[in-house]
């Protein structure tokens, strides 16, 4: 059986097609210089800085994608040591929750991390921050969600939370 469409047809389907397009377009992602994989809602850009750690200088690299003013992201950070990695990674929780000015309202220890969720605020507007953070060998890292306040819904935030893998 051969389908066929006329032209106007075509170009209906088409428009609906197109205006239906996800807001959050999941897509794998394998970090090039951490042993971690991710599901990211949209297109993540990378940078790498140097950051204070605990009082320590590392060099840590962020991977982010935004959605309507939420940002997902994946930041990762070498220590000298394990100890180091545990301390960084209470350092990069205390440096979060700063800086949105806010307070943990949730906090629970899951397969050796940490999981938050707090609440403040940036520039006057009401935020929220949920986040995972977790030490393996010498490394640690922060997998977080922020925005604005009910900006995400509960089911997008754990499609990325738990979606984090180390290899």
């Amino acid at each position: 059986m051969r389908l066929s469409f006329s032209i106007p047809v075509a170009v209906a389907l088409a428009t609906v097609v197109s205006a239906c397009s996800p807001k959050f377009d999941w897509r794998d992602y394998r970090a090039a210089d951490a042993p971690y994989s991710v599901l990211f809602p949209a297109k993540p850009a990378t940078h790498t800085r140097t950051v204070s750690l605990d009082g320590r200088e590392a060099s840590m690299t962020m991977t982010a994608a935004e959605v309507d003013g939420t940002m997902f992201a994946v930041g990762s950070a070498t220590l000298a040591d394990a100890t180091q990695a545990e301390q960084a990674v209470r350092s990069m929780r205390t440096a979060m929750v700063r800086n949105i000015s806010g307070n943990v309202s949730k906090e629970a220890v899951r397969d050796s991390g940490i999981d938050i969720e707090a609440h403040g605020a940036s520039n006057g507007r009401p935020m929220e921050l949920h986040g995972r953070f977790v030490a393996r060998d010498k490394r640690a890292y922060q997998v977080i969600v922020i925005g604005p306040e009910k900006a995400v819904d509960a089911e997008n935030i754990d499609m990325f939370l738990r979606s984090f893998k180390l290899n």
